[in-house]
């Protein structure tokens, strides 16, 4: 059952379960939801910040926008329906929905690249986490069908590098294959005096993200971190931005979505959109899009977006700031 707390029961739960341990998986508030009024007591705010949960915040007709509880959410949100996708997801993943919004909160004042190497690090730790055990156990995966021929196809003009996803026969999933394609060509053009570098995908999809079928394979999450700090394209992605143009033609999912996002400047077709998926394998963005997304969106809608799992039409994407226009192309 959701128990969304008024702000009065909110100060009254605080007094009589003030110890953390109350809070969080395998507790009575494996998150923490109530209803936002103006209310100016820092300690309250500082002791939801402290909360090893989500802390979910719904907006009400006694506040306003300046009420200085809004920040100390992990999510903030304008109806009550909207806390139903949430609260059973929480449920679903309660360790990986608290180690999102524990990252998100540490990675607010970070430089990107180590707010990355935060990120990986607590991707590794979930992927020992017993979340991510029940969905290996389960999963029925299929590997991903191999091609003598590059998963990329590119272009030089001059100045400027073009980066196709030629995958489009598995919705231009990122396998290994591709991640260490697309790592080499970054690497280049991080050497090169590229002025433009254009990415976009072949086919109905930009990206369903990471190849699922690969979650998991290397031997132990240690090993798991370090094949990332090696091998991400995110770090190559951050190096470049301010020469990136990318272009989401359909659905954006995961590390599509992730990648996508660091765009200098990112355009879509009207009919793309974007998900967060992560958590229902019980894990968190690893591709980066815990920097890249709260870059554009911020922390609060990030947590939405991975909390919730709901697609994000490109309409409100570029409401949001997640893209930068919307374009009648493919």
């Amino acid at each position: 059952m959701i128990n969304l707390l008024s702000l009065n029961e909110l100060i009254a739960l605080k007094n009589s379960y003030p110890q953390l341990d109350q809070f969080g998986p395998d507790s009575h508030f494996p998150y923490l939801a109530f209803e936002i009024e103006n209310q100016t007591q820092d300690t309250l705010g500082q002791w939801l910040t402290s909360l090893p949960c989500p802390v979910i915040g719904l907006k009400t007709n006694k506040i306003n926008n300046n009420s200085n509880l809004m920040k100390f959410c992990d999510v903030v949100l304008n109806e009550k329906k909207l806390l139903g996708p949430i609260h059973k997801n929480i449920l679903h993943a309660p360790k990986a929905a608290m180690v999102l919004v524990q990252l998100l909160r540490l990675q607010e004042d970070m430089p990107l690249t180590s707010a990355l190497t935060a990120e990986s690090l607590a991707y590794a730790s979930l992927q020992s986490g017993p979340d991510f055990e029940t969905w290996k156990q389960s999963a029925k995966l299929t590997a991903l069908p191999e091609i003598n021929t590059s998963d990329l196809e590119i272009e030089i003009d001059r100045k400027k590098l073009s980066i196709l996803l030629n995958r489009p026969d598995t919705l231009n999933a990122i396998g290994t294959k591709m991640r260490d394609e697309l790592c080499e060509i970054l690497d280049m053009a991080i050497d090169a005096e590229y002025t433009q570098i254009n990415i976009k995908a072949a086919g109905r999809t930009f990206s369903t993200g990471g190849a699922v079928s690969e979650f998991g394979q290397v031997s132990d999450p240690a090993t798991a971190h370090w094949v990332r700090s090696l091998r991400l394209p995110a770090s190559r992605l951050i190096a470049l931005k301010e020469k990136l143009n990318i272009h989401v033609n359909g659905a954006a999912i995961g590390a599509g979505a992730e990648m996508a996002a660091f765009g200098s400047f990112v355009s879509a077709s009207r009919k793309a959109w974007f998900q967060l998926p992560e958590l229902k394998y019980g894990l968190i963005p690893g591709a980066g899009g815990t920097v890249s997304f709260t870059a554009r969106i911020g922390r609060q809608k990030t947590a939405y977006m991975a909390l919730s799992m709901e697609k994000i039409a490109a309409k409100t994407a570029l409401a949001w700031g997640l893209i930068d226009t919307l374009t009648d192309a493919p």
